[in-house]
């Protein structure tokens, strides 16, 4: 029988915006005037853990600075060209589809192309699997027209009468040039793509009134900055894991300012996270979890079609993270009742064990880690609009040309920029000021802490991501 859960979960969240006495317990918690004493336990529960959900970028990349307002880096360029939808066309006219038997055709790319005189090519009937002709380049614009190009074909058969009014995908193989003949004519220029991302200001800020700081409370704090019956040690240090969760969130969910948007329009630019980042170069996996070996198949092709980097790691959500795990449980039923699942040795003298930490497939390694911040129900967790179940990043480090240095250098897949020139590092700024808590820098009975920093985050080969989306 189905269990059902009762109960809901709590999202109001526990802090105020001003510093008020309803931070502090005060009377209306204990009725002091009655003679009984409550017995009261001095340290809080930490009933909702840690609450962090920093640490991904610590685990995937680096930290470098910058000097720029802007990022500017370029990746190496595809070595090939293929041409998709191409049409064939009648020779020597460049009007209507061939005839039946023809040896000699136009090809129509479509737009403007690299293919070059001699150069040998493929044509592969988009719509016939068993359709494919080999041919040689012989002309190039012919009838004036950029997009075109002839084909002499090799089979003596010429093109089958099914195929005249196809399209096909076209890609050079090679070429081949007659005894005594002229060089190549004409040369390719490597295209790079560039990229480029800028880095946001976060701040965040704690005030405390100097009365407040002397007030005795029985909640025992312990935190980095001290322990003890003071109230506001717990508020300081709270603020700064909420300052270290915006830092993480801002680099994965920002978003560009868009032309005539109304953050645009109040001087505000924005930054490209690192969703923004695989949604717009990357791989986007929409309508629910890759759950079987089929669906896993179908990224390993995609892998084979951009950068082939063997490892990769899955940043998942807990539907995803059981979803692997069932899909893999199912490959090995040898054990009694199913249950045994080789290296892992669940043998009847040990717990069960059902979790996977990485599976081979296809020649790629695929690592999971389930990620707090797509659980956690006050941020990503529970969202329907929008919804990520999971990241997937490739291990190591790439080459990339720095525009700025202008060279080539090693940079991890992911790494954040942050500013910093001679004695100003922005990295991560905190100060105090007031004049309270030995703080005299002001008027103020309060002391203020601010926290600040300026980075981006720079996603390099996005090609090779997977963001997967309901």
């Amino acid at each position: 029988m189905a269990g059902t859960l009762q109960g809901s979960v709590t999202l109001t969240p526990s802090a105020v915006k001003q510093t008020l006495s309803s931070n502090y317990l005060g009377s209306s918690d204990f009725d002091f005037m009655n003679q009984y004493l409550p017995d009261t336990y001095e340290s809080e529960f930490v009933r909702y853990g840690t609450q962090s959900i920093g640490g991904f970028l610590r685990f995937t990349g680096s930290e470098m600075p910058l000097e720029s307002d802007l990022i500017k880096w370029s990746e190496e360029g595809r070595l090939h060209t293929k041409y998709t939808g191409c049409g064939l066309l009648a020779s020597p006219g460049a009007g209507g589809v061939p005839t039946a038997g023809d040896d000699s055709i136009i090809v129509n790319a479509g737009s403007a192309h690299n293919v070059r005189l001699n150069e040998t090519v493929i044509l592969s009937n988009s719509a016939d699997a068993n359709s494919i002709y080999r041919g040689v380049v012989t002309a190039i614009a012919p009838n004036s027209n950029a997009n075109h190009f002839t084909v002499a074909l090799y089979n003596a058969a010429g093109i089958d009468a099914g195929d005249v009014s196809d399209t096909f995908t076209v890609f050079v193989f090679g070429s081949e040039f007659r005894k005594g003949t002229n060089s190549m004519e004409g040369a390719l220029a490597s295209d790079p793509e560039i990229f480029e991302n800028s880095p946001v200001i976060i701040k965040e800020h704690y005030e405390v009134a100097g009365s407040d700081m002397a007030q005795v409370t029985w909640i025992k704090v312990k935190t980095p900055e001290g322990s003890g019956y003071v109230w506001y040690l717990k508020n300081q240090h709270d603020t700064r894991r909420r300052f270290d969760n915006k830092i993480e969130m801002a680099m994965i969910e920002g978003v560009e300012a868009e032309a005539n948007s109304g953050a645009a329009a109040a001087g505000l630019k924005g930054t490209k996270g690192l969703f923004k980042q695989i949604e717009s170069e990357g791989n986007v996996w929409d309508g629910g979890n890759p759950s079987a070996l089929a669906d896993f198949d179908t990224m390993v092709n995609r892998l084979d079609a951009q950068g082939m980097i063997e490892e990769n790691a899955l940043f998942v959500n807990r539907s995803f993270d059981l979803d692997i795990d069932d899909m893999l449980a199912t490959q090995n039923s040898y054990g009694a009742n199913g249950t045994s699942f080789g290296l892992f040795d669940n043998d009847e003298q040990m717990a069960l064990n059902l979790g996977f930490k990485g599976f081979k497939r296809g020649g790629y390694n695929f690592y999971k880690s389930s990620w707090k911040y797509l659980n956690d129900p006050t941020l990503r967790g529970g969202l329907v609009g929008g919804a990520v179940n999971g990241v997937m990043i490739p291990g190591g480090s790439t080459s990339v040309y720095d525009m700025v240095e202008g060279e080539n250098i090693e940079r991890p897949y992911i790494h954040v920029r942050y500013r910093a020139k001679n004695n100003e590092n922005r990295k991560y700024k905190t100060w105090a000021h007031g004049g309270a808590g030995g703080e005299k820098s002001s008027g103020q009975d309060a002391i203020n802490v601010e926290f600040l920093t300026e980075r981006a985050l720079c996603a390099v080969g996005a090609n090779n991501y997977f963001i997967f989306q309901s």
